[in-house]
């Protein structure tokens, strides 16, 4: 399994006014739900950031987000460890596979991989 990206998730209602700051910083907009928006450097894709009301099919809001290359090894990796899965494995609407775990510090971490 190896890691694609990670992206820190920021719980927000200010949404605007967090795309205009991280603009300063030269992140542009690469997707927007509504919900959740997430913020990219042109010239390092990758880099991101992401802004978020809550989460629309998870019970709680993720601190930051990890995209793997095989999410059902990294599911079946975490329930062996016995690690605490705070939202069970799903296909979500807007194309990715995903569940929630929670790391040993308590941060909540959604783990995904793009279908």
């Amino acid at each position: 399994m190896a890691v694609r990206r990670v992206v820190p998730n920021i719980q927000s209602e200010a949404a605007q006014e967090s795309r205009e700051f991280y603009g300063l910083l030269g992140f542009e907009e690469v997707m927007n739900h509504g919900w959740i928006m997430t913020l990219a450097s042109p010239s390092v894709p990758a880099a991101q950031v992401s802004v978020m009301t809550s989460d629309k099919t998870a019970p709680v809001t993720a601190d930051m987000s990890v995209e793997v290359d095989d999410v059902d090894a990294a599911y079946a990796v975490m329930r062996q460890s016995g690690a605490e899965i705070l939202h069970p494995l799903q296909d979500e609407e807007w194309g990715v596979r995903r569940f929630f775990v929670r790391d040993p510090s308590g941060r909540v971490v959604n783990v995904l991989g793009h279908r």
